[in-house]
């Protein structure tokens, strides 16, 4: 007879599994997700937990790619989109949707809202491409891989150290 596992068994071992490969030194894999139609990769390091997308409670005075805070699991998170953070037309709703909470040792309570999971990427078959003049500093870099798709890197550390991405409200004139 077969064991059934429920959706939170699976991703609760989903999350460990991605918290075990992020703490051996020598995991070299990267986390491949997809934003609007760019597809991305991040250090493991850098995430976390990837979760399906919450409740999300909209907070007023905010800025359009802020979308609001979320309770996972009796915790707080800001929840960003990161394509309409980028400029991009928001994350249209969808079954593949999910929000990557960043690493704590990053900043503490934030996650971005994604297109869908991409897996796992082994860097050592990317190839670094010459960065774009209009580069964020928070691409770390952009990468081809074997079949010729381009791939950004993501550098957490210098998303949450950029004053907009930390900045989520407006000013409100009376």
């Amino acid at each position: 007879m077969a064991r059934r596992t429920s959706l939170r068994e699976f991703q609760l071992s989903v999350a460990n599994r991605l918290r075990d490969l992020a703490s051996r030194k020598t995991v070299s894999s990267k986390l491949g997700f997809q934003v609007g139609g760019e597809n991305w990769i991040v250090n493991l390091i850098d995430v976390s937990e990837v979760i399906p997308v919450p409740q999300i409670m909209q907070v007023p005075l905010t800025r359009g790619w802020f979308r609001g805070v979320a309770n996972v699991r009796g915790n707080l998170y800001s929840i960003a989109d990161f394509a309409a953070f980028q400029g991009a037309e928001a994350t249209a709703q969808g079954a593949e949707r999910r929000v990557i909470l960043l690493s704590e040792r990053r900043i503490v309570g934030s996650g971005i809202l994604i297109g869908r999971m991409l897996g796992l990427r082994n860097p050592e078959q990317l190839v670094r491409e010459p960065d774009p003049a209009d580069k964020p500093a928070w691409v770390r870099g952009v990468f081809r891989d074997p079949a010729g798709t381009l791939w950004k890197e993501l550098d957490v550390e210098a998303l949450t150290e950029d004053a907009r991405f930390l900045e989520v409200g407006v000013a409100h004139t009376a």
